[in-house]
């Protein structure tokens, strides 16, 4: 066990090691254009399945949060992962272009029900002091399992998708079994203050909304380093081959040092190191902007990466600690949307911007951006402090 680490209570390592599992079988989507083309479904039809995929990683949190405080957090992290599995089955044997785009709809959206519903259990488990470690402990075996499902998907590829589907399928199960039988609902001894069950609570918390489009910028930068990325690569002139070596990069990085790194900067003020955290990632993307070679690419990813590791859990703590006890699957569910959202735009909008107006706004605009964001989350500090302690002592 990682000494920095240590003190966390079982639930959390459950929940650690089923978040290994489920991103083990994060297979599919990473290779679904290929398995598109592959059916003959090419032009505006991928786009629209991919569309589709995309949509869910916005309604599913929602749902996720939403269902997380009403019927419970084990519940709905079940009802996602069976359906996550189901969903895979659908998207193999769907014939056609719209029962794809239904099936992807349903697999995110059925995948992205857990993560609020997971986080508010975690939030429910670990008290203020020690979220900040058990969000970047489920950080962290979220990237174990991706960087082991970066090599295991490119070999189950060449030996038939269905693979793929298999393994995302059983992956999704296994960490459903976990769930039902390691984890226990924890005890939500808070009276009920919220008025109703919807997200008027969410929308009535004013320090909230400010924090979270702050975070969504953050995220929105971050995301760049997954869509934007391979596009500089390709318009280098450099193979594929060199993107998944930069991928392994990061993996290796944040693998590595992540337990490190949350014993060093765990004990110091959030708000400040997620500010710092944010604007080493908004200068690692910048530098994409200068790179044309292995190297230059290299020290953009090295840059970033270890912004990645800073941040770690840190902002999903914070949202933790603003909830109310009987609310925290909403506040997670809609930091989950926010994170969903920052990647859809970075799809979208990203994308756009680097084919259509040029790659040097893109990535400046994304240094901006992300150092003024994370200049103005330092600016809502004293508030937040002011929160948590009252509510601690409440």
């Amino acid at each position: 066990m990682p000494s920095s680490f240590r003190g966390l209570p079982p639930l959390v390592w459950n929940l650690f090691a089923g978040s290994i599992i489920n991103r083990l079988g994060y297979l599919v989507t990473p290779f679904l254009v290929f398995l598109l083309a592959d059916r003959g479904i090419t032009g505006s039809d991928i786009s629209f399945v991919l569309g589709a995929l995309g949509a869910g990683h916005l309604l599913g949190p929602a749902v996720g949060g939403l269902l997380a405080d009403r019927i419970g957090r084990r519940p709905t992290m079940l009802i996602g992962l069976i359906g996550s599995a189901v969903a895979q089955g659908a998207l193999f044997l769907a014939p056609g272009v719209w029962t794809m785009a239904a099936s992807a709809l349903l697999l995110s959206t059925a995948g992205a029900t857990v993560p609020p519903a997971a986080f508010a259990m975690l939030a429910d488990a670990v008290d203020t002091g020690w979220r900040q470690k058990a969000y970047a402990l489920f950080n962290w075996g979220v990237n174990i399992g991706t960087a082991v499902a970066g090599v295991l998907g490119g070999f189950l590829a060449a030996h038939g998708y269905w693979l793929l589907f298999a393994v995302d399928a059983g992956s999704a199960l296994v960490y459903a079994a976990v769930v039902a039988t390691r984890l226990r609902e924890p005890a939500r001894t808070a009276p009920a203050k919220t008025a109703g069950l919807g997200y008027g609570v969410v929308l009535r918390d004013r320090l909230l909304l400010l924090l979270l489009p702050l975070l969504g910028i953050q995220l929105f930068v971050y995301s760049l380093t997954e869509v934007a990325l391979p596009l500089a690569v390709r318009d280098s002139g450099l193979s594929p081959a060199v993107y998944g070596a930069l991928a392994a990069v990061n993996a290796v990085l944040v693998v590595a040092l992540q337990p490190f790194v949350t014993a060093r900067l765990s004990g110091l003020p959030q708000l400040p190191v997620q500010a710092a955290g944010s604007a080493l990632i908004a200068g690692g993307v910048a530098l994409t902007g200068l790179a044309d070679s292995v190297t230059g690419y290299v020290v953009s990813v090295v840059v970033w990466s270890l912004g990645e590791l800073a941040v770690a859990g840190i902002a999903a703590s914070l949202v933790a600690d603003l909830a109310p006890a009987d609310a925290r699957g909403r506040y997670q569910g809609a930091f989950s949307w926010t994170w969903g959202l920052a990647r859809f735009s970075a799809l979208t909008l990203g994308v756009a911007v680097y084919t259509g107006v040029g790659p040097g706004v893109l990535w400046w605009g994304a240094l901006v951006a992300g150092l003024l964001a994370a200049a103005a989350t330092l600016t809502l500090r004293t508030r937040i402090m002011v929160r948590t302690e009252h509510a601690l002592a409440a």
